[in-house]
């Protein structure tokens, strides 16, 4: 028998403190990224509407769509289609600036955009997960039965990631000189606190991983590839200089899976096939989002 077809009776072991530890750990990382966002990054969105846009578009629209159509191609199971429309729906990780940078893309339209698809995903992405997954009957069948009310997740995104960014943002522009000192020893603390995090909640499941990870790693490597594809072609038929299309293809291929993992732990109880398939996203997009970075650093 296939074991695909079980992931969907599988929950993951996971206790009230592993969940309070991942909340806090993505509110570090928030807090971080917005030590690096300015008023004058939103100024830049202004000036520059075209890259913006097409920015927005691929990573709030092209990419759940896209991700609606591999399901139907795919036909994961149930849980686990579930898990990739909520990564689609969440904002750009947290070291898409980074990659951006490496690959001498465009840094300034790398950072609008996450500090942008952050602040606009406390909206966004509950509206986003619920709409796509409501096109597609297994899935949407699973949210019936779970009884999910979106207000909370709206609650729960706002607390984890709007009070970070205010404050963080609030740091840069009134001390920015602390927020200098801050930013160089929290972003890469909260970084590896993630990844140590996610390396726990492997060991700590470690016979399921190894179970499934076989199968589940096809269905990530498909829809990362779609994703980080989704930005690179946006940007060239948007016709936008190849530095912008480099920024689009990293910002749309690397997800916020981090917040995917709190809302899965939080609302669908470990379910076992979302989970997977998040946290192992959370891995692959750091690797494809490298390999992608270097490849392209010396294209102009």
């Amino acid at each position: 028998m296939n074991p695909s077809h079980d992931l969907d009776a599988v929950a993951l072991n996971f206790s009230p403190n592993d969940l309070l530890l991942l909340n806090l750990a993505l509110a570090l990382i928030m807090y971080g990224v917005a030590l690096d966002l300015r008023v004058e990054d939103f100024k830049y969105l202004i000036k520059n509407p075209k890259a913006f846009f097409l920015g927005v578009f691929a990573q709030f629209l092209l990419l759940p769509a896209l991700t609606l159509l591999l399901v139907y191609i795919m036909r994961p199971p149930a849980s686990v289609s579930l898990g990739m429309f909520l990564v689609a729906a969440c904002p750009g990780g947290n070291v898409s600036n980074f990659l951006s940078n490496l690959a001498k893309g465009n840094t300034a339209l790398s950072v609008s955009l996450t500090g942008f698809s952050t602040i606009g995903s406390i909206f966004l992405t509950p509206i986003n997960f619920a709409l796509w997954a409501g096109f597609y009957s297994p899935t949407r069948e699973l949210l019936r039965e779970i009884s999910l009310d979106i207000s909370e997740v709206f609650l729960t995104v706002s607390l984890i990631l709007g009070i970070p960014l205010v404050l963080g943002i609030l740091t840069r522009n009134f001390y920015p000189q602390l927020a200098d000192r801050a930013k160089k020893i929290l972003q890469p603390l909260s970084i590896l606190i993630f990844a140590a995090f996610v390396v726990v909640a492997f060991m700590g499941n470690l016979d399921i991983f190894l179970e499934y990870i076989s199968v589940i790693f096809l269905w990530v490597l498909a829809h990362n590839a779609v994703a980080l594809s989704a930005g690179f072609f946006t940007g060239f038929f948007g016709k936008l200089p190849f530095p912008d299309i480099k920024t689009l293809s990293i910002e749309t291929g690397i997800q916020n899976s981090g917040l995917g993992l709190v809302l899965i732990f939080t609302y669908f109880d470990g379910l076992g096939g979302m989970a997977i398939i998040t946290a192992l996203w959370g891995i692959w997009h750091l690797i494809s989002g490298m390999a992608l970075a270097l490849s392209l650093k010396n294209i102009k």
